[in-house]
């Protein structure tokens, strides 16, 4: 079965500004990387608009409603103090963010595919129920996993997390739901300032891996090993879905990691074996942050390389 690839044009169209890092081009850039011949055999399809009931599933209706009111029709509406910023096409954007995920479930049940990438923006992890936090709106994967139990059933679902910030949004959703995973490891002490080793969620679901500046990639592949991976094979879950953020990499201007293409192309590889073992091979991948173009290009196309020889 082929690797499904989500995207959209309106996900372009969410504009926050000359100067914001979660910029158009980053999305253009991962467009470039992947519209090679080397991933010819991918099957790209149009992101869905995603519908509010999918929405309200992580988020409560008074922010939806709120997200609805401020959408401009021109110019910039700040959502959060300064970080997160509407563009007349943010609203459209961040419904195709959602419209794919939920898409991307509903293939990898029906059996159209083992992998899906949503190459989206504006990313969504520090998203919460009810406030959009760190250049994220709505929290797509945390919606994708609720998606999976409220439409097909599907109990167990675990989202891991290796973008460079913690991903405070999703862990919130999930905190109290034993039959939901969260693992990250990030940056620490960084932004948002969550992520700490002893939060552990309701049930040890819950996992943190919190790493200092300047860890590279020894270090995070064995954390990976020792702790993460063996983490989520005992939660077994029936869905895994990826927050894939490229903030991590050597070359971002934003983060203080130093992960390198293999390393994403191998901690790709590692997730698809478990979920292999639990998950009959479905894997859900949603683009997170990334901010040096030439690293989120390059890490992006490592990870869609692994997604597709599974």
């Amino acid at each position: 079965m082929p690797t499904l690839i989500y995207t959209h044009a309106a996900c372009l169209e969410h504009r926050p500004g000359p100067h914001h890092p979660e910029s158009p081009e980053r999305l253009e850039a991962v467009l470039k990387a992947l519209k090679t011949p080397e991933f010819s055999r991918a099957v790209w399809r149009d992101a869905p608009i995603g519908t509010y009931d999918q929405v309200l599933r992580v988020h409560t209706p008074e922010y939806v409603q709120e997200v609805q009111d401020l959408a401009p029709a021109q110019g910039y509406q700040m959502l959060d103090g300064g970080d997160t910023i509407m563009s007349p096409g943010t609203l459209e954007a961040v419904m195709r963010c959602v419209g794919a995920a939920c898409a991307g479930v509903d293939d990898l049940v029906s059996g159209q595919a083992n992998s899906v990438f949503c190459a989206t923006r504006p990313c969504g992890h520090h998203a919460e129920a009810g406030h959009a936090m760190g250049f994220c709106v709505f929290n797509q994967a945390a919606i994708a996993a609720l998606h999976a139990r409220a439409v097909h059933g599907i109990q167990r679902v675990a989202v891991v997390d290796f973008d460079v910030h913690h991903g405070n949004g999703t862990q919130n959703s999930f905190y109290d739901d034993p039959e939901l995973f969260y693992g990250s490891c990030h940056q620490s002490q960084f932004y948002p300032g969550t992520g700490l080793r002893h939060e552990t969620g309701v049930a040890g679901n819950i996992v943190n891996v919190p790493f200092p500046r300047g860890t590279g990639s020894a270090a995070f592949r064995a954390a990976m090993r020792d702790q993460l991976l063996p983490a989520l094979r005992e939660f077994a879950p029936e869905l895994l879905i990826i927050s894939a953020g490229f903030d991590a990499h050597e070359l971002d201007p934003l983060g203080g990691l130093q992960f390198t293409d293999e390393d994403y192309l191998w901690i790709t590889r590692e997730l698809m074996r478990v979920a292999d073992e639990t998950a009959r091979g479905r894997v859900l991948s949603v683009l997170e942050g990334g901010y040096s173009l030439e690293g989120l290009a390059s890490g992006t196309a490592a990870h869609v390389r692994a997604l597709m020889a599974h």
